[in-house]
């Protein structure tokens, strides 16, 4: 199955990429994609499809997926 992943801020240079499209296995979790793109341990926001998600939530395919660093500040 195929999926989009979109990257913001910070992560576009540290991960070299904005938009790339994955070729996965079902089943495939958010965690999952995590772990592939290099990115356990580095805090972020994850959303499917325009809706924030859980590590544990399942992929399918052609779902559209935005990690973005988390943003804090005043």
């Amino acid at each position: 199955m195929r999926i989009k992943v979109r990257l913001f801020g910070h992560f576009i240079q540290r991960f070299g990429f904005t938009e790339h499209e994955l070729e996965v296995s079902a089943p495939f979790t958010a965690a999952k994609l995590i772990a592939r793109l290099g990115m356990e341990g580095v805090p972020h926001m994850m959303a499917k499809n325009g809706k924030a998600i859980r590590p544990s939530q399942r992929l399918k395919n052609g779902d559209r997926i935005v990690i973005a660093p988390i943003f804090s500040g005043g």
